[in-house]
């Protein structure tokens, strides 16, 4: 008989909409404790109630933090230990991208970009290190995207900030490989999730076409023919988790778009 998997103290950033909640609720579901960090607390107690009604007794706890922010990253991290001890399970889920042309994307476009994407990953991995070092045992998943594998056109600052992180995991997995510590990066193409739909949008208005039809060009780019599911992504994050043999990699969730 299998014994059940260790309960760990598990923190998602990004974790009020789209793939962030996605991850939540499935470690949630694994009997995990769970904190949800987000800007806006609102979004983040629909998500802690949505939760509890689908997984009887989950442990979850709200703490609204904005991760580019030193100071509400580290209260973030202190918020967690306080009521939970250290994090055992860091999942970087915030992020965010825009399409602009090279030559329109302003410095404060490519700085914003760099310090969401990479920067708080790169923050946060190092604040839970210490701890994950001592127990001998960690666990690190940060959602890049299929951009950190391939340039693409009008998103030069984001696929920048996706290759940046790609290479902090690596690095990162080098390093901490005999620590019992493993570092991943999962790499989705187009998820139906609230920053496709923002995609959809600036499509069709650049493009003249219906939001319907930018959807379904999207979905087409993929060679599934579909958006990936939330619960898809969820699905790869929870096996990073569950293993410790797997370090190092940036497993691809987008419909067989990239072969890498």
């Amino acid at each position: 008989m299998t014994p059940p998997t260790p309960s760990r103290v598990c923190l998602v950033t990004g974790a009020s909409s789209g793939i962030g909640a996605a991850v939540a609720e499935r470690l949630a579901a694994e009997g995990h404790r769970v904190a949800l960090a987000a800007r806006s607390t609102e979004r983040l107690d629909a998500v802690a109630a949505a939760i509890r009604a689908a997984t009887a007794g989950a442990q979850v706890l709200p703490v609204a933090a904005d991760v580019t922010d030193a100071a509400d990253l580290e209260a973030m991290f202190r918020a967690v230990e306080e009521a939970w001890g250290p994090v055992e399970v860091l999942v970087a889920a915030a992020g965010a991208g825009f399409g602009r042309a090279l030559v329109d994307t302003t410095d404060d476009d490519w700085r914003g970009a760099l310090e969401l994407n990479l920067t708080a990953p790169f923050r946060c991995l190092r604040r839970a290190l210490p701890a994950m070092l001592e127990q001998r045992w960690g666990r690190v998943v940060v959602i890049a995207s299929v951009v950190a594998k391939r340039g693409e056109a009008q998103v030069a600052a984001y696929t920048a900030s996706k290759h940046g992180v790609l290479g902090l995991v690596r690095s990162a997995a080098a390093e901490l490989a005999a620590t019992g510590v493993t570092v991943n990066a999962i790499c989705p193409g187009y998820v139906d999730t609230p920053m496709t739909d923002r995609t959809v949008g600036a499509i069709s208005a650049r493009s003249g076409r219906t939001e319907g039809e930018a959807r379904a060009t999207l979905a087409r780019r993929q060679p599934i023919g579909r958006l990936v599911e939330t619960g898809e992504v969820a699905e790869a994050v929870a096996f990073c988790v569950a293993t410790g043999a797997v370090t190092g990699q940036g497993i691809n969730v987008d419909g067989g778009a990239v072969q890498s």
